[in-house]
């Protein structure tokens, strides 16, 4: 399924979006839209795609995703639950006549930032639940102050983590959003049996060095970085939820070398798996 610009909506009675997700799982493919959109998981666990990041989510997840920033969020199904979320999206004529009044210069910083997509820490994220719970059901004007108060928060008051990096400034056609979907639904279906780039690049028509030319150019590292970052993804969130020991999740999440698997864990965690887990089990 090819990424598409998708077209958001608003009713007559709102001038922006929210909707509450409730699915057996996400089924979003990879996607951009020329809307803002503030996501925040109620329930569900799994990988967080955007930009050329990913991270694993749970529930208090809260993530801003900037105008035509590519994202998908993707269901590890390791618990087995329903996914609930929360969505809002709307566009920049909410805020034309107001954007650049001074009340607004914390709120207009913030959406300047959201071109990388942000993360905002989950104290935070938590304090403003049951504004996220209830302004599904408010009537229009209570609806807006609502978001109005959440975005004030956010702005002011939330610690945020960048997601893309740097070099992810740039828009993709449909033909190469519709690769990365063919990538990452590949790496997801084939990491513990150690994906090929032959394999790959075959799926996609391409020859091993036009793949390579390809995903360097979008994600700045190579597919073989790429996988291991997701294998490490895939490790750290089960260090958070299961009881396996490290040498077990090492071998759950692809690697066969638990030298290797240390190895690349201190790198894109810059701790050890068991510093990490410790860290996780004293929140």
């Amino acid at each position: 399924m090819k990424a598409q610009l998708r077209q958001v909506t608003t009713s007559p009675n709102n001038s922006f979006k929210v909707k509450v997700f409730e699915e057996k799982e996400f089924k979003a493919e990879w996607h951009f839209h020329p809307q803002y959109e503030l996501t925040y998981i109620i329930q569900s666990t799994g990988i967080r795609y955007v930009g050329d990041s990913m991270h694993p989510f749970e529930r208090g997840d809260l993530v801003l995703v900037g105008k035509n920033v590519p994202h998908s969020w993707k269901t590890i199904d390791t618990k087995n639950e329903q996914v609930k979320c929360v969505v809002i999206q709307w566009d920049d004529a909410l805020f034309k006549d107001w954007i650049e009044k001074p009340e607004f210069t914390s709120i207009k910083n913030m959406l300047l930032k959201s071109s990388y997509g942000i993360a905002f820490d989950q104290d935070t994220a938590f304090s403003l639940e049951s504004s996220f719970n209830s302004i599904f059901n408010q009537n229009p004007f209570e609806r807006f102050l609502t978001f109005l108060n959440i975005l004030n928060v956010l702005a002011t008051k939330a610690s945020i983590k960048l997601l893309a990096g740097p070099s992810f400034g740039k828009a993709l056609s449909p033909k190469e959003s519709h690769r990365v979907n063919v990538v990452n639904n590949y790496i997801k279906d084939n990491f513990l049996n150690q994906p090929s780039l032959e394999e790959i690049s075959n799926k996609l028509s391409l020859s091993k060095e036009a793949f390579c030319r390809f995903f360097k150019k979008t994600f700045d590292k190579t597919f073989s970085n790429y996988v291991n970052e997701y294998k490490i993804t895939i490790a750290s969130k089960m260090l958070i939820e299961t009881d396996l020991s490290v040498s077990e999740i090492g071998y759950e999440s692809g690697f066969n070398n638990l030298s290797f698997f240390h190895r690349q864990f201190n790198k894109y965690k810059q701790k050890s798996p068991n510093t990490y887990r410790q860290l996780y089990q004293r929140i």
